[in-house]
C-alpha cells in the first residue's frame, strides 16, 4: 500500500503544469475512500481476506497518491508562478548575496535576493561582465548588500516541442527573473535597515543562514586556491570536488560530452559516500587503535552510523544540496534509521521513499533531468547487486574468483545502465553517444576510486594544511592527465559524436515498457513479454501519419515543419544571429525532429539565404540528410542532398491528398535574388484535400508589396484559409489590399520575444484588426501546429502545454 501511494505520489507531481480537472476534483471522494477502506479492513472485514477488497484497496491508495501529488504540486506551482516577472523593464533594486557566483569567459551569473520588488523577498539571476577588480574580487561579494540598476530579462523559453524550456528552468531554481546589471552600489547593514528592512538583516544574522553564508565562502575560497594552483586541469578537478564548472573550459565539457560522460562532472552520490566513507574509515581506525572497548558496547555499524550520517550531511550542504547529493542523503538516513530500528531493508521502497520526501522538500526537482537519471542509475545499480547476490554468492571462493566477478560486474552494470536509462537520455537530451559504455568502463573506476577521493582527501588537507593540500592537488592532477589521454586515445579509434535518435511518443513508451519488463525481478513478468513491447519499433507504419503543419517558435525567424504520411518538408529551418553561440538548428530543429520520429527531410526549401531563414541549416546539414534542397539562390549543400532552385510554376504532389506550387519568384528574376533577397523569397501555396475548416495555407518567405501585389496578380482567384504573413508581421508586407482580397480565415506572424524590430507591427495588427482577421504569433502562443484528423483540420498550441509557458 504504502509503495503503490508513494508511486502515485511522484506520478502525480510528475504533471505539474499540465491540466487535469478531473484530478482535482477527485482528491476528496478518494480522501474518504481511502479512509473508508481502512475503517472497515480494522473493523467489518478485519477477519476477511479477499482479494477483491486487496485489490480494491490498493486501487484506491494508488489513485489517492496522485491526486495529493498532483493537487499539492499545482499549488506549490501557483505560489511561484505569482512572483514571476513578464515584462522587460529598467528597474532599481535592492538586493542581498548569499550564493556563490558562477564565471564564464564573458560574464559572471551571480544569484541575488531581491528585497524590495515584492512583499517576499524574490531570487533574480544577474548578469554581470568578468570584470575583476584589483583585489581580485567579483563585483558583488557574498553577504554584502547593494542597490543595483539594470533591466529585467524575463525568461521567455522557445517553446518547441524537444527545445530546452527555460522558463521551467528557472521556476525549478527559484529564479524569478533575469537581471542585466548596469550599476552597482554598495549598501550598508544600518543603509538596509534605513530602508525597512531591518527584519531581514536580523534573520541573515540567524545561526542556520549565518552556516549557510559559511559554506558558500568556504566554497568560493576553494575555487580561488584550486585557481591559483600550477595545474592543468583546474575545471576539472573543482567539477569533480564541488560540481562548480566556473574554471571548466567549453572545449573540455564538449570532450565528456561527446563521449556521454558529462554527467560525472556534477555532484552524484558515489562523491557523497566516497567522503563519508573515508572519514568514518578514519574515525574507526582511530577507536580500534585507541577506544576498541567502545565496539564492545555498541556494535561498529551503530556506533558509525551517526558521523556518516553527520559527514553526508555536510558534504550535501558544501555542495549546495544538488539533486543527487540530496538524494543519496535521504537514502542513507533511511537506510539508517531501518538499521536503528531493526527493520528489514528492501531497495525499492527505500528509494521510492526517498524520492517522494525530496518530492515533499522540492516538488520541482521532478522537473529536471538529474531527478529522472539519478533514480533511474540507482534503481539498475541495486536490480544488479539483488542478481549478483543470488548468483555469485557461493562462486566466491578466492580473490581471483572475487576480482573476476567485480569485473564481470563492472561490464555488466556499465552496458545495463546505459541501455535501462537509453529512453531517458532521449527524452532529455533527444541524442546518445553509443561509446558510452565503452567508455565508462575505464572512466567510473578511475574516477570513483582514484580521483575523486584525491579530490576530497586535498580538500580536507586544504582547510587544515594548504601546502600538503596543493601538493596532494597536482598529484590528482597527473591522475585526470592519464583519464584524458585514455579518453583521446578513444577519440582517435573511433571518433565518437553525439548521435540525434528520432522516436516519436509511442515508439519511446513501448521502448520503455520492453525495459522495464526486463528489468523487473525474475518472476513478476514473463520476459519474452518485452518483444512484444518492442515489435512495434520494427512495425510503425510511416504511412498513417496524419497531415501536420507546423509553424515553430525559433524566435525571431521562420521555420515551418510539413508531413503527410511517410512525407516530410520544412519550409525554412530559422537561425541565431551567431549558430556558434547558441545553435538554432542544434537546440531546436533537430530536438523538434526527433520527437516527431523524424530521421531525415524528403525536402527543404529554404525560402532565401538571410540568417533567420537558412542560419540553421549550415549548422546541422551535415547531421541531418535531406534529399532535395531548394532555394532563391545557390547555396552549399550536403553531400547526400540534391539542390536546384525554386520558382513560379513548380509543383509537387503528395498521396493524392497534398498539393505544393510554388508562386513566386519567376524564373527570370532569380538573377535578382541576390540584391533582392526578401522580394525573391519562395512564396509557396499548399493545399490539403478535404480539410475544414483550414484547407488552403499561403507561405509568403520575406516577401514585401511587390510580391503581393504580383501574386494578385498572376492569381488572381487564389484562395487562402491560413496566410503565414511575410517577414514576420512587418509593416512593409501584408499590404491592406492583399489581406482584403485573400480575406483568409487565419493569420500567423512568426517572431520573437522582445524583438528590436517590433514583429508584428502595430500597423498590421490595425490592417488586421479593422479587417477582423484573427491573429496569431509564435510570441503569444509558441509553435502552432496544424493537424488532419478525418476531415477536420485542428489547431494546438505549445505554450497550452505547460502552466508556465502560457501568456
Amino acid at each position: 500500500m504504502i509503495q503503490l501511494m508513494c508511486l502515485g505520489w511522484v506520478i502525480g507531481i510528475a504533471s505539474m503544469g499540465k491540466t487535469f480537472p478531473i484530478v482535482q476534483s477527485l482528491m476528496l471522494p478518494c480522501i474518504a475512500l481511502f479512509i473508508l477502506s481502512l475503517f472497515l479492513k480494522l473493523t467489518v472485514l478485519k477477519p476477511v481476506h479477499s482479494l477483491w477488497f486487496k485489490f480494491l484497496q490498493l486501487c484506491i491508495g494508488f489513485s489517492l497518491g496522485i491526486t495529493l501529488g498532483y493537487n499539492y504540486a499545482q499549488h506549490q506551482l501557483d505560489d511561484r508562478l505569482q512572483f514571476r516577472e513578464k515584462q522587460t523593464e529598467h528597474v532599481e533594486v535592492v538586493a542581498y548575496v548569499k550564493n556563490i557566483n558562477e564565471l564564464s569567459e564573458s560574464s559572471i551569473q551571480q544569484k541575488i535576493q531581491v528585497l524590495n520588488r515584492h512583499t517576499q523577498v524574490v531570487q533574480w539571476q544577474t548578469f554581470l561582465k568578468n570584470e575583476i577588480n584589483a583585489n581580485h574580487q567579483p563585483v558583488l561579494e557574498l553577504g554584502q548588500y547593494y542597490r543595483l540598476q539594470g533591466k529585467l530579462l524575463p525568461a521567455h523559453s522557445y517553446a518547441t516541442q524537444g527545445a530546452f524550456d527555460q522558463e521551467q528552468w528557472y521556476l525549478q531554481q527559484k529564479i524569478m527573473s533575469g537581471f542585466k546589471v548596469t550599476s552597482v552600489q554598495k549598501l550598508s547593514e544600518q543603509d538596509i535597515s534605513a530602508l525597512g528592512y531591518g527584519r531581514y538583516v536580523r534573520q541573515q544574522h540567524s545561526f542556520s543562514n549565518q552556516i549557510q553564508l559559511w559554506m558558500e565562502q568556504q566554497r568560493l575560497a576553494l575555487r580561488n586556491f584550486i585557481n591559483q594552483q600550477p595545474v592543468k586541469h583546474k575545471g576539472l578537478l573543482l567539477a569533480l570536488l564541488t560540481g562548480d564548472k566556473s574554471l571548466l573550459k567549453p572545449e573540455t565539457e564538449q570532450f565528456f560530452q561527446r563521449f556521454g560522460m558529462s554527467h560525472l562532472l556534477a555532484i552524484s552520490g558515489p562523491h557523497v559516500l566516497i567522503f563519508a566513507l573515508l572519514l568514518c574509515w578514519s574515525l574507526h581506525q582511530l577507536i580500534g587503535r585507541y577506544c576498541p572497548q567502545a565496539y564492545l558496547k555498541w556494535p561498529k555499524q551503530y556506533l558509525l552510523i551517526v558521523p556518516f550520517c553527520v559527514c553526508v550531511v555536510l558534504y550535501c550542504a558544501f555542495v549546495g544540496f544538488e539533486i543527487p547529493a540530496l538524494r543519496t542523503l535521504l537514502t542513507c538516513l533511511l537506510i539508517s534509521g531501518f538499521v536503528l530500528l531493526k527493520q528489514k531493508i528492501q531497495a525499492l521502497n527505500i528509494l521510492l521513499l526517498s524520492a517522494s520526501i525530496l518530492l515533499i522538500f522540492d516538488p520541482f526537482s521532478i522537473l529536471l533531468a538529474a531527478f529522472w537519471l539519478s533514480y533511474g542509475a540507482c534503481f539498475v545499480l541495486l536490480r544488479i547487486y539483488q542478481t549478483v547476490q543470488q548468483s555469485h554468492a557461493e562462486e566466491i571462493k578466492t580473490r581471483t574468483q572475487a576480482i573476476k566477478i567485480q569485473v564481470k560486474i563492472l561490464i555488466e552494470s556499465q552496458w545495463k545502465i546505459f541501455l535501462a536509462l537509453f529512453p531517458l537520455m532521449l527524452i532529455f537530451f533527444k541524442q546518445v553517444a553509443w561509446i558510452t559504455p565503452l567508455s565508462n568502463l575505464f572512466a567510473i573506476p578511475w574516477i570513483g576510486m582514484v580521483i575523486v577521493p584525491l579530490d576530497v582527501i586535498a580538500a580536507l588537507c586544504y582547510f587544515i594544511f594548504e601546502p600538503l593540500g596543493s601538493l596532494i592537488f597536482q598529484i590528482n592532477d597527473g591522475c585526470l592527465s592519464v583519464l584524458l589521454i585514455f579518453m583521446q586515445l578513444l577519440d582517435q579509434l573511433f571518433s565518437p559524436a553525439l548521435q540525434p535518435v528520432a522516436m516519436n511518443f509511442w515508439m519511446l513508451l513501448s521502448l520503455c515498457l520492453g525495459l522495464i519488463i526486463l528489468f523487473l525481478p525474475r518472476g513478476v513478468l514473463p520476459k519474452t513479454w518485452s518483444v512484444l513491447c518492442f515489435v512495434p519499433l520494427m512495425m510503425i507504419d510511416s504511412t498513417k501519419n496524419e497531415f501536420e503543419l507546423t509553424v515553430l517558435d525559433v524566435g525571431q525567424g521562420q521555420a515551418i515543419f510539413v508531413r503527410d504520411q511517410e512525407q516530410t518538408l520544412m519550409i525554412d529551418t530559422g537561425g541565431n544571429y551567431d549558430e556558434a553561440k547558441f545553435s538554432v538548428g542544434k537546440q531546436i530543429i533537430l530536438p523538434f525532429l526527433s520527437v516527431k520520429g523524424v530521421s531525415e527531410l524528403n525536402q527543404l526549401i529554404l525560402t532565401h539565404l538571410d540568417q533567420d531563414h537558412k542560419g540553421a541549416y549550415e549548422s546541422i546539414k551535415h547531421d541531418l540528410p535531406v534529399k532535395n534542397v531548394y532555394s532563391n539562390e545557390q547555396l552549399e549543400v550536403a553531400d547526400s542532398s540534391q539542390f536546384d532552385y525554386c520558382h513560379q510554376g513548380q509543383k509537387w504532389q503528395w498521396s493524392d491528398r497534398v498539393d505544393f506550387t510554388v508562386l513566386s519568384p519567376k524564373a527570370e528574376q532569380l538573377a535578382n535574388a541576390k540584391d533582392e533577397k526578401n522580394e525573391m523569397s519562395c512564396v509557396v501555396y499548399l493545399q490539403v484535400k478535404n480539410a475544414q475548416p483550414y484547407q488552403n495555407f499561403l507561405l509568403m518567405g520575406d516577401a514585401g508589396w511587390p510580391t503581393e501585389y504580383q501574386i494578385l496578380q498572376d492569381y488572381p482567384d487564389l484562395k487562402v484559409d491560413v496566410l503565414v504573413l511575410g517577414h514576420h508581421g512587418s509593416r512593409h508586407s501584408s499590404a491592406y489590399h492583399f489581406l482584403k482580397q485573400l480575406n483568409p480565415k487565419l493569420t500567423v506572424a512568426s517572431a520573437g520575444f522582445n524583438n528590436r524590430y517590433g514583429h508584428p507591427s502595430v500597423v498590421l495588427e490595425s490592417r488586421l484588426k479593422e479587417l477582423n482577421i484573427p491573429l496569431l504569433t509564435t510570441l503569444k502562443q509558441g509553435s502552432i501546429r496544424f493537424s488532419k484528423h478525418k476531415n477536420i483540420m485542428a489547431i494546438e498550441f505549445e505554450r497550452d502545454s505547460r502552466q508556465w509557458l502560457k501568456p
